[in-house]
């Protein structure tokens, strides 16, 4: 499977598309209240444990789909 390929693995690509919806959705919540929200580091928290459901990249590092991902909790997709 290459860094973004998940033609072959439905579930999966299920997981990497639900974990970069949470990471908006973080985005947005932090935006809005900054560190002290509970609701964005709780979703936060989704974010990460959805993304560790993935496996690794070929460096054994990042899971796959990680650029997306993080962008998408940047505010950048």
């Amino acid at each position: 499977m290459t860094e973004n390929d998940f033609s072959f693995n439905a579930v999966d690509a299920k997981i990497h598309g639900l974990s970069v919806q949470v990471g908006e959705l973080f985005a947005d919540l932090y935006a809005k209240s900054g560190t002290d929200s509970t609701r964005s580091a709780e979703c936060l928290e989704a974010y990460r444990s959805l993304r560790r459901l993935l496996p690794k990249q070929s460096d054994g590092v990042r899971h796959v789909g990680a650029r997306a991902a993080y962008k998408a909790t940047q505010g950048m997709v």
